[in-house]
Order: C-alpha cells, then structure tokens, then sequence
C-alpha cells in the first residue's frame, strides 16, 4: 500500500508540460526559420559580391582595353614630284616601295600626296581613275602605295594590271600586322565581300584570306573591301562567324598598327584644309634643313599629327606654287618648323631618307607627350 502511495505521488512530476514543450518547439522552429533567413541572406550577400567581382573584373578589362588602343594618329605628307627624280619606272617604283616601307615601319596612318607644281590636280581617294595622263607622278605613287598597303590575297580584287604595278610585284613586302598569313591565328582580318547568295536574315559571305570563308553579320554589296572581327569557332559551327568594325577598330581598341590610307591633295594648302578628321591636325611639323633643331624641341600631346616634308626643292616651292598661300617663310605654316638632321654631312637629303630620319628624331618625343598626357 505504501509502495501504490509513493507512486501516486510520483506521477505528478513526470507528467508533460505541454505549454512549456510548444513554447520550446515555437523556440526551436524561429531558431530554423532565423537560421534559414541568414543563410538564404548570405547566399545573396554573396552573389552580390561575385557580381560585384565580376563588374570590378570587367571594368579592369575595359580599362585594360583602354590603355592597350592607341587614339592619335600620325600622318606623313609629301610632293609626288619626288618621283620625277628617278630616271626610269623600276626606279620610280622601288622609291614608292622604299616610302611605304618608311612608314609603315614607324606605324604612320595616313599618307598625304600633294601637288606642288602649281597645276591643281585632284583625285577621288580609292581607284585614282581618271586623273590626267598615267604615269602621272602624283597618281602613280598613290596607286603604288595603296597597292603594298593592301593584303596580298585581296590585290587581285582591286588592282587590275596597269602599267604603273609593272614592278611593284618586286617590291620588298610591308609585312604589317594586318597582311594575315592563311593559318595565322587573328582576331581581326581584312576581307573583300563575295558576290555568293545568303539565306534572309544572314549576312554576305567574305575572303579574308582563310581557308574558308567568313560570314559576316551584315549583308554588303560584293566586292566591298571591309575589316572583320574574327569571332572565336565553336564545334558545333559550320562556317567561321565574323563582325564588321571600322579600320580604325583594331587601333584605337587594341593599340594594332592596321596600315594607312593614301590621299591626294592638290596643293600644300589642301593637305590641311581637305583633313578627314573633325578637328583637324592638332600638331603641325614642317621639316626643313633651315628648321630649328629637332634636339631642342619638346611636343604637346595631340590627337591627330602631321608631318610635312618639302621636295627636290624644299617646302619653299611647294609654298611658291600654292595660289592660296601668300606668305614668304613656311614655318609660319607649322607648329614646329624643325631640322631633324643636324650638321648634315650631304648637301642635299632626299625626301625617303627624310622620312626614316625625322620619324625615327619624333617618335620619342611623341611618345613622352602621350606619356605626360596620361600622368597628367
């Protein structure tokens, strides 16, 4: 009976206590839901911070971009008359293939050709037909450095046989980046857009000297000369994609050399007043053994650059013949108005030799300009 007694009392104590079990399972169950909630918190703590990784990593290449593209431009000017100095047309073209070579070593971007015996003559950039009778001096060194300027593979598409390219095939090459071997891996081509039907909706079809040709995402008329982006080929791909970009592009977004463009100017005066670029050139430099020294000159930055240089008879004749000029001295003309030849040891220095001289005097001190301009 005592035993029975004991157990009755007992049994109070190891009764549940329901209001204080639910309070705990309450307890428990805001611990998980709390639990849940910081965790589902640093999940998108986190994805912001890899999106926020990924922008910082995207700007740095943007930004990485940026430094490697090249903004400004040179540019070289000078008399087609120069090519009246040699005596026979084997000897005309490896002087044009000498002036090519000149500037593409030095990465000039456009080369101006200008008419300074007085007679006016004017051309329309691209084919120069028309113009005069052939072999004329201006002409013909245009056509010759737009024909080394060209890639081989695209020369059969505009440049018919004329008796101005009679030696040009024997000129040393440029070599520029742009003049693409067929298995070179590329980001950017130039290409000549075929005349080869397409579906609707697809863009025209463009040797760009590969071993299959490149679909580009427009259509063009045929044969167009255009600058393709490459895009990177995937498995499932039939034919190799491609953009269409400026000629500028690989320039300005990744600092490549693309070759230069060829202009005919009809006198000194055109050279700058015909300029393609909005502003103008920003720095003018004349050269001249009557020049001030190129050691002592210190260049501003610019954007678009232009040199000048005179021919058999100096920049002087070429300021003679120009109606539109009525001044005596041409440094008046320039910027700078430089000798980049010092204490010379030949009389006279011919206008293919001046290029290699004065670029190679200028390209330091062009590129501590552009240096200063990004410290600054």
């Amino acid at each position: 009976m005592a035993e029975k007694r004991a157990r009755l009392e007992q049994e109070p104590e190891k009764k549940v206590n329901w209001r204080k079990h639910k309070a705990q399972r309450n307890e428990l169950k805001k611990q998980w839901k709390e639990a849940k909630l910081l965790k589902t918190l640093e999940k998108e703590q986190l994805k912001k911070q890899e999106e926020a990784e990924r922008l910082e990593k995207e700007k740095e290449r943007e930004a990485k971009r940026e430094s490697h593209g090249r903004p400004y431009t040179v540019s070289v000017a000078l008399p087609g008359s120069i090519m009246d100095n040699a005596q026979s047309p084997e000897l005309r073209t490896y002087l044009a293939g000498q002036i090519a070579r000149a500037c593409a070593i030095f990465c000039v971007d456009e080369i101006v050709i200008f008419d300074e015996t007085g007679e006016g003559s004017k051309s329309v950039e691209g084919e120069f037909e028309g113009v005069g009778k052939k072999g004329q001096a201006c002409v013909q060194l245009a056509r010759i450095l737009q024909y080394l300027e060209c890639p081989q593979y695209l020369r059969k598409s505009f440049f018919p046989k004329h008796p101005d390219l009679q030696f040009a095939g024997l000129l040393n090459p440029l070599d520029s980046p742009h003049h693409v071997r067929i298995d070179e891996e590329s980001t950017y081509r130039e290409g000549v857009v075929l005349d080869r039907p397409t579906k609707a909706g697809k863009g025209s079809f463009v040797n760009c000297g590969m071993r299959k040709e490149v679909q580009i995402d427009k259509q063009l008329q045929a044969g167009v000369r255009v600058t393709v982006q490459i895009q990177p080929e995937k498995s499932d791909q039939k034919v190799r994609k491609g953009i269409v970009v400026s000629p500028q592009h690989p320039r300005t977004e990744d600092g490549i050399y693309w070759g230069y463009r060829v202009r005919l100017a009809s006198c000194l005066s055109a050279v700058f007043t015909e300029c393609p670029f909005k502003d103008g050139y920003d720095l003018t430099i004349g050269t001249s053994e009557r020049g001030s020294s190129v050691e002592d000159v210190t260049l501003s930055h610019f954007q678009h650059a232009v040199v000048v240089f005179g021919g058999l008879r100096g920049l002087e004749a070429s300021v003679d013949s120009d109606q539109n000029l009525d001044i005596e001295e041409p440094g008046i003309l320039f910027n700078h108005y430089l000798n980049t030849c010092p204490d010379q040891g030949s009389r006279t220095i011919r206008t293919e030799e001046a290029i290699l001289i004065s670029l190679a005097a200028l390209k330091p001190r062009i590129e501590n300009a552009l240096k200063k301009l990004k410290e600054g």
